[in-house]
């Protein structure tokens, strides 16, 4: 699930150190590190991912493979990259031979069961890495991404493909009051699709991903019959639960936006994608509607907005002409959320190191 935890599922043998001849590392002189392994792996750590190392030890206790003569290896790899920064949440071993056929043998899935069966797994960010095509299958087994490291696929190629990864998310949303499904793409930009049923509210919607840089689609069935109140409200309580989920741990984002001029009216913002949810509005609009959306309910749109995506919005506006006012409003914040959802590198914009 999107709020679960983002794991990398490592294997060990021709991934994080050289694999011999014999395909045994059971000495330590047969002890080598893939290069880039640790740098990229650090990375993958201080951008959120927790570690799982899964791994054949082809009769690992058996005569052939004492475990003495794995031991110690494996505890220098540790150190190392503990050393490091980096340490795994579990370590997984499956000792079985080929021939077996074991279910908790890669590329089954017997070893990581437990994951499968809880909702604490991100799949969308989760991944696998290893250096065969059976660590390929236990990806596609799994459900998540795979990299096969080789030649064409290094280390610094696999940690830019995870911290460039697209910030994307679906939500539906269903209330005996409305019926609302929404898309997002931070990271691309289209013509945004928005149908709530109200005409400007739609144009108005449509200026956040215009003006936002980001792809948007957005449908309402709402409980127009009754009055707006619903399907505004709930359309910035969506697309707000939307954007949060696409931020993930927010991690690299700009964070801080502002500002803008229209016509006669200006809209000011201060935008602070902080994780907290705050709202403040200062305007007086000279109409109570406009097309069939009542302007009391602008703030309140926007009040919605910052409740579900966990932001920090301040917004004021002036002017003589309603319309400009409201456009104005969803303009300025469209434009905030360019400046504070644009990649600005791998870390949490935070001294305390997570926004929540």
């Amino acid at each position: 699930m999107s709020a679960g935890a983002k794991i990398l599922f490592v294997d060990r043998d021709g991934t994080l150190i050289e694999e011999p001849a014999d395909q045994q590392i059971d000495a330590y002189e047969k002890f080598r590190l893939v290069p880039g392994a640790i740098a990229a792996l650090r990375r993958c750590v201080e951008a959120g991912y927790e570690l799982v190392m899964v791994s054949n030890q082809d009769g690992l206790g058996t005569p052939s493979f004492p475990e003495e003569t794995f031991s110690g290896p494996q505890q220098l790899l540790l150190d190392i990259l503990a050393g490091e920064g980096v340490r795994f949440r579990e370590i997984l071993i499956d000792r079985s031979l080929p021939a077996e056929n074991a279910p908790t043998r890669k590329p089954g899935t017997g070893l990581v069961r437990h994951w499968l069966a809880s909702d604490a797994l991100d799949r969308a960010r989760s991944a696998v890495i290893g250096d065969r095509e059976t660590d390929l299958e236990f990806a596609r087994n799994l459900g998540l991404r795979g990299f096969r490291l080789g030649a064409q696929c290094t280390w610094p190629d696999i940690a830019h493909a995870l911290l460039a990864a697209p910030r994307r998310a679906q939500i539906a949303r269903a209330t005996r009051e409305t019926r609302i499904e929404v898309e997002v793409d931070l990271d691309r930009a289209t013509r945004p699709a928005v149908a709530t049923g109200l005409g400007f509210l739609d144009h108005m919607i449509e200026q956040l991903g215009v003006h936002g840089g980001f792809a948007l689609a957005l449908r309402c069935s709402g409980d127009l019959h009754i009055d707006e109140h619903h399907t505004v409200e709930d359309s910035a309580l969506a697309l707000g639960q939307a954007l949060r989920e696409a931020l993930g741990d927010r991690r690299g984002i700009g964070r801080y936006g502002f500002l803008l001029p229209m016509d006669e009216s200006l809209a000011q913002v201060a935008l602070d994608l902080s994780g907290r949810a705050h709202f403040t509005f200062d305007g007086r609009f000279p109409r109570e509607q406009v097309g069939a959306l009542p302007t009391e309910l602008v703030p309140h749109f926007f009040r919605s907005l910052a409740d579900a995506l966990g932001a920090t919005l301040h917004l004021s506006v002036r002017g003589d002409n309603a319309h400009h006012m409201v456009e104005a409003c969803f303009k300025a914040v469209g434009r905030s959320l360019r400046d504070a959802l644009r990649r600005d590198g791998d870390t949490v914009p935070s001294s305390k190191g997570t926004l929540a």
